[in-house]
């Protein structure tokens, strides 16, 4: 039995008939499970000889009346798909950069029965910052969803066990790149100045779409290393920054 009819027979055995005449004219979820695949196959990036990495965090678009009609089902629904997704992963020696998330979405230009796929590769990030740190921080380095405190005398992100903010990305070095932050004071306010430098990574980095070895950040600023895309925000409008 084909992976797609697994599929199909786990959706009979966990939802009632009332799925199946929900979307008896709308989009079927076996295409949306066939989609993921042809996502992952069309994706995915060659990191060896046996391992390649393939995106992790899908986007699913309906129209607003199939995702009305799939709103009742849609947890037990993206469950079963990221088992589906997993398994071909495994049958085709795929890699995820972190964990698989699948999320519906309304698209008004979408009609009943067409859906639309979004995909990235997004990176596990991690570092050893408490949530108080993040909290009293003036500035923050925004990566995949998570907030990483920018305090003197700064940080290194990469791939290693060593760096302050880590990220599974093959494409990232074990010390990538280095956020220097320091402060100086004028009257009365502290001034904050953020640069970043590339510390002989082998990719390199992008600083607001300009590839460069040493620049300034402010809020706003836009980072990127390997495939992952990092945000500058700082909390004091007034910063100096």
């Amino acid at each position: 039995m084909g992976g797609l009819q697994r599929f199909e027979q786990r959706l009979e055995n966990l939802i009632s008939g009332a799925f199946a005449r929900a979307f008896r004219s709308a989009v079927q979820p076996v295409e949306i499970a066939a989609a993921l695949q042809r996502e992952c196959d069309n994706n995915a990036q060659i990191l060896s000889r046996d391992r390649r990495m393939v995106p992790n965090a899908f986007h699913v678009e309906l129209s607003p009346g199939d995702l009305e009609r799939l709103a009742p089902f849609d947890t037990a629904l993206a469950d079963e798909m990221l088992h589906q997704v997993q398994d071909h992963a495994d049958s085709q020696s795929y890699v995820f950069p972190g964990p698989v998330s699948i999320d519906f979405e309304a698209a008004e230009d979408l009609t009943t029965g067409r859906f639309r796929i979004r995909s990235a590769a997004q990176a596990r990030v991690s570092s050893n910052a408490t949530h108080t740190q993040v909290r009293r921080a003036r500035a923050v380095l925004e990566v995949n969803g998570t907030e990483h405190p920018l305090a003197p005398p700064g940080l290194v992100i990469g791939r290693g066990t060593d760096a302050d903010v880590r990220i599974n990305d093959p494409g990232v070095s074990r010390r990538h790149v280095e956020i220097d932050v320091s402060t100086s004071v004028r009257g009365s306010r502290e001034d904050l100045a953020i640069e970043v430098r590339d510390l002989g990574s082998t990719n390199g980095m992008l600083v607001d779409g300009h590839k460069v070895t040493r620049a300034p950040l402010r809020d706003g600023s836009q980072l990127r290393v390997g495939n992952t895309t990092m945000t500058i925000r700082v909390v004091e409008e007034d910063s100096g920054v």
